[in-house]
């Protein structure tokens, strides 16, 4: 009995070892740290600031449009015939007026000197006709034969140096030329494309507004096109002209700028960013466009706050998150319709690492500054 009895003890105080053992590692150790850990103050996140401003904004609207050349054309002939010479090469630049592409013309060359010698024969018969019609011993009837002689021969010389004329194709205005799509001998219908030439300065530039800004459209009005081929660059340039109706498809009404480009830079189907005021200046709030935390509940704001408004900014600092409405953007600014004062300073980096009542540090000189707007390489 005696040592049932030890080791029923021995198993009680094992047991009671193993469960104190338990309740400590399991129950006791995590309580304490979790009291430990709450009762230490949460570090300040370092964030970066700005204020919110009051300005005066006008309203602005952005859209997308292509470049087109002011003019640009297919070259063509009006006659078919085989390409003698090519007078221009690929890339140039041409004025107007200049030999682009001969075609072969001997044929019309051989009936040229028939045509003269044909008028100027014509032409001595109608001086001696018209000598005696003068003197009065021819009859009127062969002084009007040999004057219709002579018209007829004038127009068959006109009609031939037309044709010379039609197979020498020129430049109708000056511009610059593309690559050519005809070589030397080979034959060309009439109308067949020999090559590109662009009119690249000015330029033109049409944008779809949409048809809510249509009566903010006006001609003359400033535009302004970011063109992204050429790294960003930003251009200046004026409405021309806006069409006479609203396309039922896209609701929006297309409009036509037109921008001087002295360097030639802008290609014509060049894609750019199109933005211009669309109204009246109105009094708003402005903050960073990196102010705002876009999300799918709403779109909202950390605001900057003092924990003792004795001490303001120089004592602790925490943040206020708040719902905000946001409205038209131009550059590194964006309006907030709603939900924000001006003065008040807003977090514009670092929000990701925030929660509401957080304690902040103001990190100065961390924020990114916006990239300068560059002038057209």
């Amino acid at each position: 009995m005696l040592r049932k009895f030890v080791f029923a003890l021995v198993f009680v105080l094992l047991a009671a070892l193993v469960a104190g053992v338990y309740h400590f590692h399991f129950v006791l150790k995590p309580e304490m740290a979790r009291k430990a850990i709450a009762g230490m103050p949460r570090p300040a996140a370092g964030v970066a600031v700005a204020e919110a401003r009051a300005e005066k904004w006008a309203p602005h609207v952005s859209a997308i449009g292509s470049f087109k050349a002011v003019p640009g054309i297919d070259v063509s002939s009006q006659v078919a015939g085989v390409v003698a010479e090519i007078a221009f090469k690929n890339g140039q630049d041409v004025e107007k007026g200049a030999l682009l592409v001969r075609l072969d013309d001997s044929t019309e060359q051989a009936d040229l000197r028939s045509n003269l010698a044909f008028l100027k024969n014509a032409q001595q018969a109608f001086d001696r006709q018209k000598a005696l019609q003068a003197s009065g011993v021819a009859a009127r009837a062969n002084f009007d034969l040999a004057q219709a002689a002579r018209d007829q021969a004038v127009g068959a010389e006109d009609r031939t140096r037309a044709l010379i004329g039609q197979k020498n194709i020129l430049a109708p205005f000056a511009g610059r030329l593309g690559i050519r799509k005809v070589d030397v001998g080979q034959y060309v219908a009439a109308g067949a494309a020999m090559v590109s030439l662009q009119q690249l300065d000015p330029i033109y530039l049409d944008f779809q507004a949409p048809e809510q800004n249509y009566p903010d459209l006006f001609v003359g009005q400033k535009v302004s096109a970011e063109v992204d081929a050429l790294a960003g660059a930003r251009v200046e340039g004026r409405i021309t002209n806006i069409d006479a109706r609203v396309d039922p498809a896209t609701r929006s009404v297309l409009a036509r700028a037109e921008f001087a480009s002295p360097d030639k830079k802008i290609m014509p189907g060049m894609f750019a960013h199109v933005d211009f005021a669309a109204g009246a200046p109105k009094d708003v709030v402005t903050a960073p466009r990196t102010s705002v935390a876009y999300s799918l509940y709403g779109d909202s704001v950390f605001v900057v706050k003092p924990d003792d408004p004795a001490k303001g900014f120089d004592g602790p600092l925490h943040v206020e998150r708040r719902p905000v409405k946001v409205g038209d953007a131009q550059g590194d600014r964006i309006v907030l319709l709603s939900g924000v004062e001006p003065g008040e300073t807003l977090v514009v980096e670092g929000q990701i690492k925030l929660q509401p009542n957080a304690p902040v540090r103001i990190e100065p000189d961390t924020s990114m500054k916006p990239q300068a707007v560059r002038p057209l390489p």
